[in-house]
């Protein structure tokens, strides 16, 4: 009897481990792979600045930089496959540095109201940037 109590409670302690370890790698929120947009954004806010600065600011769908997966017929967020979510990146990146660097914003994030270089200064609702 000794014996299955103690296997029990060292099963219950690798289980609880186990558990711990994969709330480590997954954020609470389930996203994956941010590497430019703060890894704690919640759902609400990423949702706002997908659809008020990319979709807005460059006139286009999720597909334009999310790849599809061919068998679930969904869109795998998580994927770098599509050459321009890459190129989406590096805009970010150059829009807060110019936002840091000629605007002062020392906190500037995407998303952020107080940025005064978003993806519509240039694009102005198209996918290239529209021409000056």
């Amino acid at each position: 009897m000794f014996v299955n109590k103690r296997r029990i409670i060292i099963l219950i302690l690798i289980g609880g481990i186990s558990i711990c370890a994969t709330a480590l790698n997954h954020p609470e929120n389930g996203f994956r792979n941010l590497k430019v947009l703060p890894k704690n954004v919640s759902s609400k806010e990423l949702s706002r600045i997908m659809v008020d600065d990319f979709t807005d600011g460059l006139g286009v769908s999720c597909g334009f930089c999310h790849k599809e997966d061919k068998t679930s017929h969904r869109l795998d967020y998580a994927s770098d496959e599509n050459p321009e979510k890459q190129i989406a990146r590096k805009m970010m990146r150059m829009a807060i540095r110019i936002n840091r660097r000629y605007f002062k914003t020392d906190h500037a994030v995407i998303g952020d109201s107080s940025l005064v270089v978003t993806c519509y200064t240039c694009h102005r609702g198209t996918p290239q940037p529209a021409p000056q």
